[in-house]
Formats: C-alpha cells, structure tokens, sequence
C-alpha cells in the first residue's frame, strides 16, 4: 500500500476525525493505528512493533544510541517554558504587566495589532516565535477581551509567513541549501542561491497575503464563522476560552501570586529567552560551519544553526532569570514547589499532541504519502498551470503530513525537476508557489508541529484554533490561487504580485462590508 492512493488513508481519517469529534488525541491515535495496520498488512503484533520503534525513535536516536537531542529538546524546552511562565505569575510579572499594557494599549484593535507587529518583528525561528509572542502577548489580549482563537490565529498567521521570507531564520537558511543544490543539480548558472530566495520573495503570494490579511482582520475585527463564536463569548463575557473544556497548554492555575509584582518580572525572563536564544543560534552556527570548508557568514551561520538546542539553552536562561525575580520576593518553597509541578502539568497537553503527531507523521512517512501526492504532478501540463498545480499540490501534501520542511524537501526537488525539463525561466515562478503551499497546507493541519505551538503560546484549545483559522487560510489561498495562475501565463513577478493584491483588495473589501464587527471610530473612541 506504499506510495499508491491508500496512503492517504491513516492521514484523511485523523484529519475527519479530528473536525468531527474535536478530540485531537483520539484522532491522532486512530490515524496511527491504521497506518501500522497497513503497513504490516494488518499484523496485530507486526503494528504494534512498528509503533513502538517509532515512539523509542522519538526519544533515542537509532544511530547513536543516544537521546534524540532535536525532539527531546523541543520537549525540554516547552516544559521550561511552562515553569517560567508559573514563575512569572507567582512573581506578579503577568498581573502587572496586564495593568501596565492596559494604561498604553488602549483598544482591542490595538492589542490585535500589537501582537500582529510582535509577531513579525520575531522571525528567526516559528517555533520560537509562536511561544515567545504568546506569552508575551496574552496579558494584552487577555485584558482587552480578545479570545484566544484570535490570538492564536495571529500567532500562527505572522510566525511561518515572516520566517519564509526572511533569509536570515531558520526557515529561510534551510530553503536557501535546498535551492542551492536544485540550482547546481541543473547547472543554472545565472543566479546565486540567496540571489533566487530574495527573488522569491514576491512570488511568495501566500505568505504575503496571509500577513496582509491578519492585520486587516485585527484592525476592522473580522470574525468569521467559529471564530465569531469565540470572539463574541470574550467579549461579552470576559472568558477569552471556552469553559467548557478545561484548562490548556501554557495555563497554570492554583498558583500564589505576589502582590510586588512589576513589569520587569515579565520583561526581563522574556528579554533573555529571546537574546539566550538568538545567540546561541549565532553560536552553534558558527560552531557548525567551523568544522566545514565553508566561511562564515550569517546566512551560512543560519543555515546550519542548532535550532533545538538554542531554544534548550535560551529556555533554560529565560528560567533562571524568572528564578532570580520568584527569590526576590521571598515567596517560600510550597510556592517553588507548585511552579515546578504547575508548569509542567501546564505543558503536558501540548506534549501529547506533538508525540502523537510526530508517530503520525513517521507512519505516514513509511506509507508514502507525501511521495504518492507529488506524483500526481504530470510534466505534460501546460506550464501556465505549473504553479498554481504546484501550490495546490504542496498544500495538501503539507496538510496531510503534517510537515512543511517536509514537502520543501520532496516538492521543491520535484518542482526544479519539472521546470529545467520544461522551461527553466520558471524554477523561480515553481519553486516559490511550493513554499507558498507549504505554508497553507501547514496552517490548515492539526497535526502540524507549527499550528500546535501556536495554540500552546496563546493558550487556545488546539481544535479550537485549528477550526477558527481555518476559513482566514482558505480565504487567502483563494487569492493565492489566482495569483498564481496569472503569474504562470504572464512570466511576470510584478504583475503576479500587483494582480494578487488587486484580488486581495476587492476581498477584503467585501469583508469588511459584511463581517468588520465595528467601524473604526467606535473602535477608537
């Protein structure tokens, strides 16, 4: 059943269980379940051995006989998120920056549109920036009555979008090597690798349009369908979640919390995650590219920086420094003890997605999926069609995976291919309309990595942002599409870019005439 049309199977199950249950876990284990059925040809104990190597492999690297240090660390890394953020609460940080922001963000509009421009200011990494904008921005948002569906919508909607079209981020250093060795593997000569990237960046229609898109919604409040639902609760009830389902990843409760508390109680533990964090992204980059030929640069010091681990190490500077405010306050050990345990029991939700999702995405690996979906590309469509076929293409993959890195490593390969055998003044046009879809297909699936730490930073129940982003990333692919088709038929960045904002216009026009919750004075005043 590899590589053929079943292998869709194990991935559409959980995604159908999942929008219809609303129970992420239950659905995950089934997409798992089946996945091992198939691939052992329904082999009770053959499955069950498939499913335990790969949950050991999540935590021991096969190789080495080591930990698994990438996921282990990401793990590492959201438990200490959690205990900073109980630290941070304990020491009043939380409250007193609540009451601070309110004195200065004065509108809902406001606290939107704060956590939007945070949201691209932080691109280095998605991961870093769906956790560390969420907890920065919560407070905010919390006190304006801005549910946390919005918020992680926001948070989502601005991390992958500005790290695809920042060449200095993890993503941007990973796509520049991909396309560098598409470029030499064709012996295209006439542009470099970070040459072409830059390139891209206009073509890059989705990620543009989706940031476009989260301000205008944050601005004229447009809240569209469940999302409207959610919206509606926070604001005339004050409860930014839905009570009926408990508490979420990123929330502690039952916590002491000092009455001393000041904004630097947040600012600074916050402050330090991000520089720990940015450095030691230098550093082991540096690191890295001292053992290889190559020179140092930013780009090649980002290309091969250790994510996990600089998250690890700024994680663990971000809580030492909550730790030095929580001793200040002279709080006493029941209160040390409770953060410890509060934090962690706060994290351990978003780490039972991400294990199951992670098992997921390994079954449906070993089935195909991903390699089955891009053989349904025929190089004997006309090339006009070429990109929008593509983003299309790369969404679903992305989708049913799970993975954007994932389809950048077997679509653009399969996108370069197509286009030095068709015509190679459309690599440029092919190879950004895979990012593009990547990123869709990212945004809309639940067992994304990148859409689970987004509803962790913010605090949202996981289903719940997936459903209320959903309508927001359809809308902008829509427009994408579009784009797309005349960027293929025309050859032209330029009008590609004007006529997908031409669209863009004309949509969001009709949105705000029909969904904006408020007009824009009653909004300030």
């Amino acid at each position: 059943m590899e590589n053929t049309i079943y292998s869709i199977i194990p991935p559409l199950v959980a995604l159908l269980m999942v929008v219809a249950t609303r129970k992420v876990l239950p659905s995950l284990g089934v997409g798992i379940v089946l996945g091992a059925l198939m691939i052992n040809d329904w082999s009770i104990m053959g499955s069950l051995k498939e499913v335990y190597a790969i949950v050991k492999g999540i935590f021991i690297d096969s190789e080495s006989g080591g930990l698994n240090k990438w996921n282990m660390y990401i793990i590492f890394f959201l438990l200490l998120l959690g205990m900073m953020t109980a630290f941070i609460s304990i020491s009043g940080g939380s409250r007193a920056f609540g009451e601070w922001a309110m004195k200065r963000v004065k509108t809902r509009t406001g606290a939107q549109i704060v956590t939007a421009v945070f949201g691209v200011i932080i691109f280095i990494d998605d991961y870093f920036n769906s956790l560390a904008v969420g907890n920065v921005s919560r407070p905010i948002t919390d006190r304006h009555k801005v549910s946390r569906a919005k918020l992680s919508y926001i948070i989502d909607s601005t991390a992958a979008p500005m790290c695809i079209i920042s060449p200095i981020s993890s993503w941007g250093a990973y796509i520049i090597a991909i396309i560098g060795g598409i470029l030499t593997t064709h012996s295209i000569v006439g542009v470099g690798a970070l040459e072409a990237f830059i390139k891209m960046i206009p073509m890059n229609l989705y990620a543009i349009f989706a940031l476009g898109l989260v301000f205008f919604v944050s601005y004229f409040d447009i809240n569209l369908k469940s999302m409207k639902v959610h919206e509606d609760r926070a604001q005339k009830t004050g409860e930014v979640l839905d009570p009926s389902k408990g508490a979420v990843p990123g929330e502690s409760t039952g916590l002491p919390e000092s009455e001393k508390g000041k904004v630097a109680d947040l600012a600074w533990p916050i402050i330090m995650l991000i520089a720990g964090t940015v450095i030691f992204m230098i550093v082991t980059g540096i690191q890295a590219v001292s053992g290889t030929d190559a020179s140092v640069t930013p780009l090649t010091i980002f290309e091969n920086t250790d994510v996990a681990a600089s998250l690890l190490y700024g994680g663990l500077i971000g809580l030492g420094t909550s730790l030095i405010f929580f001793f200040l306050k002279n709080m006493g050990g029941s209160a040390f003890g409770k953060g410890i345990v509060e934090g962690i029991k706060s994290m351990l939700p978003a780490v039972y997605i991400l294990l199951f999702a992670w098992t997921l995405i390994e079954i449906i690996g070993t089935l195909g999926t991903g390699k089955y979906l891009a053989g349904l590309v025929d190089q004997h469509i006309a090339i006009g069609f070429l990109p929008a076929i593509l983003f299309l293409l790369a969404g679903v993959m992305a989708f049913a995976t799970g993975t954007s890195w994932g389809t950048f490593g077997i679509m653009l390969p399969i996108a370069g291919e197509i286009a030095a055998a068709t015509d190679p003044t459309y690599m440029l046009p092919v190879l950004a309309a895979v990012l593009a879809g990547a990123v869709f297909g990212d945004h809309c699936s639940p067992i994304s990595d990148t859409t689970i730490l987004s509803s962790t930073g913010a605090g949202s129940h996981h289903i719940d942002h997936v459903l209320t982003q959903l309508p927001y990333a359809m809308i902008v692919a829509g427009i994408a599409l579009v784009g797309y088709l005349i960027l293929g038929f025309t050859g032209s960045s330029v009008i590609g870019l004007l006529a997908t904002a031409v669209v863009f216009a004309v949509v969001v026009y009709f949105l705000k005439s029909k969904y904006a919750n408020r007009t824009v004075d009653a909004v300030n005043d």
